[in-house]
């Protein structure tokens, strides 16, 4: 089939060229044009280079390299200039394509267009995440089946892709259960979905996520004022302010009030259960994200304002790969690194051969010592971005403890009158068929996926530690397992566990390097990420749970 030359990719008028700092070749650097006409490769040609046929993945990359070099051609004679758009495509694929041929065309044609005195795009960070090397990520390699299969799926292969991909098991469940609440058939249509995940992604300051979703929202055919304020938004979504803003920060506080005010006749907009329960595990699914982004310290996409510059490079600029503080504070550190690993593994090995049980009092007691405990997070980072701060209603409400010293706290939630695999998991499947089945695989998955090993050892019964990391962040959201002892919480979390802990679950965007690297100072890279997924899949739960059960209370 002939295909046109220029499909693909944008060029537009060049006009005058603006004098820039002289390139190696001697010649000035002609800058792109960011005009209004400055539109970027079209949807299908994208959809061609992740096809699942070969052949045509061949043609479209060809047709994509002819139109960028026909395009160069006629910028060399003052006509026409490659779009910005355009050249950030091709920093992306440079960057993230899993499929080599790609990848490396992409990186032929940026320098092929530098070369020609085009002022290029560069990514600004050396990988996906500020706390983790990218070669540590990325020691598998980008072609791994599953990130082939991400992009041929969504068309990139995005940077919380590339960090959960230590993990694979748990990121195909990830990856099918996004893919249902932002693409599949169901009640909300899918320009709200990104915007519904926008607002919930803005109470956590998350500008990664409110890029990413007002992108989606914006290729669904929502209309960009919205993106400009809340004010401009249909008062049907506005109406989930409420709920967004004690879902993301105080969950417990959650009535059938609160559900009424959505779904009862006189309600005016009114949603149906089955739109609110889909906006519901939308907004719980931003903010739990929200932590995992924190918590990685996942850095912009290329493509994405934060992540690239048209500077050229100096020494003072270059990207930084991070490292532990205990790989540079010297031998000591390293020595008391090991030494927490061995007193984790002998406590670890006590609790499983403990036979002492205690009564049920002193097990209540054990939970409300460890709800109370004061867990410092006191860092406070400097005002959010104007394009997250005009999408947040009412930014001062944070969280507060659940049970703060000295005050009445909420009813503590027992998970025997009240558990997902009891009430939660029927409810969601009833009003939202299948995403009860996702989200509960995904819980599963997370709660058991273990590589037998901890740190420098291997053969080791991780159970009880995944365990107590599950239960200790149920346990800062007021949720008590009658069966379980908290003091096991205390043996095997120590101090900086449990600040980074609070910290990536409670108000993830206070998370900095230095509580990252504070805790766990000998384990992998990828074990830290596992805790982290651990927390965003407890953390997502117990939101669920306190609203499932004010939806229940309602429904009665």
């Amino acid at each position: 089939m002939a295909s046109n030359p220029a499909a693909g990719f944008t060029c537009h008028a060049n006009g005058e060229s603006t004098p820039g700092r002289g390139s190696s070749s001697g010649r000035s650097r002609r800058y792109r044009c960011e005009s209004e006409s400055d539109v970027g490769p079209t949807d299908k040609s994208l959809a061609r280079l992740c096809s699942r046929d070969e052949e045509e993945r061949a043609a479209a990359l060809e047709e994509l390299s002819r139109g960028v070099l026909l395009c160069l051609e006629l910028d060399r004679s003052g006509s026409a200039q490659l779009s910005k758009q355009t050249l950030l495509l091709l920093l992306r694929l440079s960057r993230s394509c899993p499929l080599q041929g790609v990848r490396e065309r992409a990186t032929e044609l940026l320098r092929t267009a530098e070369e020609q005195g085009v002022e290029v795009p560069r990514a600004l960070a050396s990988g996906p995440s500020s706390f983790i090397p990218a070669k540590e990520i990325l020691k598998q390699g980008l072609d791994q089946d599953i990130l082939i299969e991400s992009f041929l799926s969504l068309g990139r292969v995005d940077h919380i892709t590339m960090v959960m991909a230590l993990h694979p098991a748990y990121l195909s469940c990830f990856l099918r259960t996004q893919h249902a609440l932002l693409e599949m058939d169901g009640p909300l249509p899918r320009h709200w979905r990104h915007y519904i995940a926008v607002m919930a992604a803005a109470r956590h300051q998350c500008s990664y996520q409110v890029q990413q979703h007002s992108a989606g929202f914006l290729e669904a055919g929502g209309e960009e004022s919205w993106l400009s304020g809340l004010e401009h938004a249909p008062t049907k979504l506005r109406s989930l302010q409420t709920l967004n803003k004690l879902l993301a920060h105080r969950p417990w506080l959650i009535t059938q009030q609160h559900i009424q005010e959505l779904v009862c006749p006189g309600a005016e907009p009114r949603w149906s259960f089955a739109e609110l329960i889909h906006a519901v595990v939308l907004m719980a699914h931003a903010h739990s994200l929200c932590s995992f982004v924190w918590g990685c310290s996942i850095n912009p996409e290329p493509d994405h304002i934060g992540g690239y510059t048209f500077q050229l490079p100096s020494p003072s600029h270059l990207p930084r790969c991070p490292h532990s503080p205990a790989h540079e504070d010297g031998r000591q550190e390293l020595v008391d690194g090991v030494m927490e690993v061995e007193v984790l593994m002998q406590r670890m090995v006590a609790l499983q051969q403990q036979e002492e049980e205690c009564t049920q009092e002193e097990m209540v007691t054990r939970f409300e010592r460890e709800r109370s405990e004061s867990i410092p997070t006191a860092v406070v980072r400097g005002a959010p971005p104007d394009l997250v701060l005009r999408l947040v209603e009412e930014p001062e409400f944070r969280y507060e403890d659940f049970a703060p010293k000295g005050e009445q706290s909420p009813p503590t939630m027992r998970a025997q009158d009240y558990s997902w695999e009891d009430h939660g998991f029927s409810l969601v499947n009833r009003l939202l068929p299948d995403m009860g089945q996702l989200l509960d695989e995904k819980f599963q998955v997370v709660s058991n996926l273990t590589y037998n090993r901890m740190a420098m050892h291997d053969g080791v019964d991780t159970h009880t530690l995944r365990k107590a990391l599950w239960n200790y962040i149920h346990c800062l959201y007021g949720i008590r397992y009658d069966d379980y002892d908290y003091g096991s919480v205390n043996v095997l979390l120590e101090r900086s566990l449990k600040v980074f802990v609070k910290t990536m679950a409670c108000h993830p965007e206070q998370t900095t390097a230095r509580i990252y690297h504070a805790f766990w100072r000998h384990f992998r890279h990828s074990e830290k990420v596992h805790a982290n997924l651990i927390v965003m899949e407890a953390r997502l739960q117990a939101a669920l749970l306190y609203t499932l059960r004010a939806i229940t209370h309602y429904m009665r």
